[in-house]
């Protein structure tokens, strides 16, 4: 679906009242499966920022003489530790939400830049194509061609891994994808007629790329953007798991699940926690993702 523009008396473009994109998360919104997930989501979100702060309990300070109580919510003789201690006497309580928190941080801004920079390469291919085109689809698909643990494991293996080199290697393994989208719309998009009367008026290429065929690149790509924040979430646990992701003594769901994993036996909450919330936050990711997929549908098909 264009968006186009219609052209005044004066000569002037002027843009449609609702862009592409704005009609599709319109359409989204009014279902519930969208609003479900939505509603986890946030909820998840405010409770990772504040929930670390409502026990004032630390998440890092070792206390042995409590390690392994049970989740407060199941023997109250053990609150205030909601979900329990870990095996050094950590509210997990605290370490679990900072930990939501770190995923969904990692997760989001690494969509977003691979969004941007995914657009930006596919766009620049589409609109100038012959040999810049070429080249920059050739590289799409050699970075296409190595799998992101992988990729992973060479970068964070031989640095420090931080929230921002984790975030700079999903990126790195991730843009080809929005690439390949982006140019097909790209292609599609540049000979319409409402390009066409733009360069008329005197529009630059940049403009013309950036106001009026950027927009139209939202639609297809929303839903997979959305289902790319779970994606990266679980990669980010991953490599916490496996030791090469966000270093102690900062909580990530990775590194609480691989610590747990020693006590299954006698201790359950250490991995059962993070697990769950984990496990909640992806439901409702893929609640919103669905639904932005299914309104996609819809729109291609006509269908108010």
């Amino acid at each position: 679906m264009a968006i186009g523009t219609d052209i005044d008396p004066a000569g002037t473009a002027v843009a449609r009242k609702h862009g592409p994109g704005t009609s599709l998360f319109a359409k989204a919104w009014r279902t519930a499966d969208f609003k479900i997930g939505f509603a986890i989501v946030l909820g998840l979100l405010i409770l990772s920022v504040i929930g670390p702060y409502l026990l004032n309990l630390s998440p890092t300070q070792f206390n042995v003489s409590k390690k392994f109580l049970e989740p407060g919510l199941l023997d109250s003789a053990n609150m205030p530790y909601l979900f329990g201690t870990d095996q050094l006497g950590r509210d997990l309580f605290s370490r679990s939400l900072i930990g939501l928190r770190n995923a969904l941080f990692i997760g989001v801004v690494s969509v977003i830049g691979m969004f941007i920079v995914g657009s930006a390469i596919g766009m620049i291919a589409g609109y100038v194509g012959g040999w810049v085109g070429l080249v920059l689809m050739r590289l799409t698909d050699a970075q296409m061609s190595i799998p992101v643990v992988i990729l992973a494991i060479t970068i964070l293996g031989v640095t420090r891994p931080t929230p921002l080199t984790i975030i700079l290697v999903f990126i790195l393994a991730g843009w080809p994808a929005y690439a390949r989208v982006a140019r097909s719309v790209t292609l599609s998009e540049r000979r319409r007629e409402y390009v066409r009367a733009a360069k008329i008026l005197g529009a630059s290429d940049l403009r013309i790329l950036l106001v009026h065929i950027a927009p139209n690149i939202l639609p297809p790509i929303a839903f997979v953007a959305v289902l790319d924040v779970a994606k990266m979430m679980i990669f980010e646990a991953a490599l916490g798991f496996i030791g090469i992701g966000v270093q102690p003594p900062t909580p990530t769901f990775g590194t609480i699940i691989a610590d747990g994993t020693k006590y299954l036996m006698n201790a359950w909450w250490i991995t059962t926690v993070p697990g769950l919330l984990l496990a909640l936050s992806l439901c409702g990711i893929n609640f919103m993702g669905g639904a932005l997929e299914r309104s996609r549908n819809k729109i291609l098909q006509g269908v108010e």
